[in-house]
């Protein structure tokens, strides 16, 4: 009895399996699920702002009744633009549950990735898919279309202060901040800022721009900055006015949204005008490119009281015949030319008959030019040519270097001295053909002043090197060391008793006056030479300005401020070198 019983149970359980399951192979097999079906919460939506956090749209589906836990099945629910048939769809993952819902702003950031307009109601087409957990039973349904309208998720936008003063003086420091929340909170592509601006009560109309970059949500800005932005926006310099900014986003789809705007009061400054002289010796004399305002040399602004942009000049060589002109700022907008010593705006070319070193000088203030020779020399009580400039030139003359660069020998002694570029003394009247006179009371390595104060005596007189150095033209300074002496230094030299690199036991070169110094030496081919005005280390020195020529009877560029070594040529033998230190060049004969 108790078998039967057994028997029995056992008959209605596998019964009970095989109501679910068929064995095939030994594994189970379950019986199919129904396909599903989708509905939404709505079949047009217009998500605003206020609905950033806010569930917006719900996808509903059927449950497809799969022989297994309802908690397990999986199902893949994708969106795409109405039409494309989900070839650019983005997919979601939902476990165990029948509905998938958006917030207003995860379903405005789907409508911008797919690069719906703004404002403007577009279809997007969704559809679910359901499977076991092992994507096995895979059941589509149909399409449902729903219209949604993607609202502008602009920054919210914010200046640190509410009014700043800019002034010339203080023109580098920090003035003002801007910050701002990300525009498309959550959007899964790029967001590009452009900070806009432009002067209070004209709407952004025509705003000026400044561009910002990707993901960055911060801009601070110094003082001349802010100046820039308040002339920019036709704020009269050295008045007051408002300036109205703010910030445009742009998404790696194309959306654009505008942030709210921030006022700030400005009080401006005339900030330095710079100009540059643009012509047709560009190339020819490696000052870039032939009549580009972009490559071409800037002038150097004459900061004396009353001149402060107005009054600009150079020293530069000027090959005969080529033409130039002057440009405010490296484009042509504003540019000078003239005749005769008067400068107009949108005047014609000027150039120079003979080729040579000249001192360009304008006036922008009188409308004015001057052409001169472009030379420096050494004057005062502590010189040979005492306080008359017209003794310096050409015997106390400094070599013409290059463009805004004069070196020079000379014996000093107590007396004082200056730098002079004329052989008359500056007469007051702040012409554009007045003499320029340097000096400073401050040391080696200092910033000089037009018409400044005497150098101080040297500490010990004899011959020294002087260097006036206005290749940054926003710090024209001076150096100066002792020039005693030069030596050969290196491993080229094939002499007794010299040891490589041994300043020491190197050899002088014999000095011949105006800044030309001259060695006849053995040397090996193809090693290191390099010339140091010292008998140890720390001395002042000159390396190669050429790119390692070997080249003998041909004048190699040299440079004072750190280079390579210069190479020996490639035969060995004895040679006579000359350094000159006007021209700033090495020759190996």
């Amino acid at each position: 009895m108790k078998l039967l019983l057994k028997l029995s149970l056992f008959t209605v359980m596998f019964a009970a399996v095989l109501s679910a399951c068929n064995k095939i192979g030994g594994l189970p097999f379950y019986s199919n699920g129904s396909a599903v079906t989708m509905q939404l919460s709505a079949a047009a939506i217009t998500p605003t702002i206020a609905d950033t956090s806010k569930s917006v749209l719900t996808f509903n589906w059927s449950n497809p009744s799969y022989a297994t836990d309802s908690n397990t099945v999986k199902y893949i629910l994708e969106l795409d633009s109405s039409g494309r048939n989900m070839s650019k769809a983005v997919s979601y993952t939902v476990t165990g549950k029948l509905l998938k819902s958006f917030t207003g702003r995860e379903v405005n950031n789907l409508m911008v990735g797919f690069g719906f307009p703004l404002g403007a109601a577009g279809k997007l087409d969704a559809r679910v898919t359901s499977s076991y957990g092992n994507n096995n039973e895979q059941y589509k349904s149909g399409v449902v279309t729903v219209l949604v309208t993607p609202f502008k998720d602009s920054s919210n936008f914010v200046s640190e202060k509410a009014s700043v003063v800019c002034a010339l003086a203080t023109s580098t420091q920090l003035s003002n901040t801007f910050t701002w929340s990300p525009a498309f909170k959550g959007f899964s592509g790029t967001v590009t800022y452009t900070l806009e601006y432009d002067s209070a009560g004209k709407k952004f109309v025509a705003p000026q721009s400044m561009a910002i970059g990707t993901g960055i949500v911060t801009k601070a800005m110094t003082q001349a900055e802010m100046n820039t932005s308040a002339l920019n926006s036709g704020i009269v310099a050295s008045t007051i006015g408002k300036v109205e900014y703010r910030i445009k986003a742009v998404t790696s789809t194309g959306s654009i949204v505008y942030s709210n705007a921030a006022t700030v009061t400005i009080q401006s400054y005339v900030p330095l005008l710079r100009f540059y002289m643009p012509g047709g010796y560009q190339s020819a004399t490696n000052n870039g490119n032939d009549w580009d305002p972009p490559t071409a040399p800037e002038l150097i602004r004459d900061l004396r009281t009353g001149l402060l942009n107005n009054m600009y000049y150079i020293y530069i060589y000027m090959p005969a015949g080529k033409e130039f002109k002057f440009t405010q700022g490296r484009s042509w907008d504003v540019n000078y030319g003239g005749a005769n010593g008067v400068l107009s705006v949108n005047g014609g070319n000027l150039s120079v008959a003979t080729s040579g070193f000249y001192r360009i000088t304008i006036d922008i203030a009188n409308l004015k030019y001057d052409i001169k020779e472009g030379r420096m020399g050494f004057v005062g009580g502590g010189t040979g040519a005492g306080w008359t400039p017209p003794n310096v030139f050409p015997n106390y003359a400094m070599g013409n270097a290059g463009t805004n660069l004069f070196v020079g020998l000379t014996n000093l002694a107590a007396g004082g001295w200056k730098l002079i570029d004329n052989n008359a003394w500056n007469n007051g009247s702040n012409a554009a053909d007045e003499t320029r006179s340097y000096g400073t009371p401050l040391g080696d390595g200092s910033t000089l002043e037009v018409n400044g104060a005497n150098f101080a005596d040297v500490a010990t007189a004899g011959r020294y090197r002087a260097i006036w150095d206005g290749r940054d033209v926003n710090n024209i300074k001076y150096f100066i060391s002792p020039g005693t002496e030069m030596r050969v230094v290196g491993d080229g030299i094939d002499q007794v008793g010299v040891n490589d690199w041994d300043p020491a036991s190197s050899p002088q070169m014999t000095y011949s006056g105006n800044g030309v110094w001259t060695i006849t030496i053995t040397l090996k081919a193809s090693k290191d030479i390099k010339f140091l005005a010292g008998n140890a280390w720390g001395a002042f020195d000159y390396e190669d300005n050429s790119g390692g020529s070997q080249a003998t009877g041909t004048a190699r560029a040299i440079k004072w401020e750190g280079g390579s070594n210069f190479k020996t040529p490639t035969a060995a033998g004895t040679y006579t070198i000359t350094l000159d230190e006007g021209k700033q060049t090495v020759t190996i004969n």
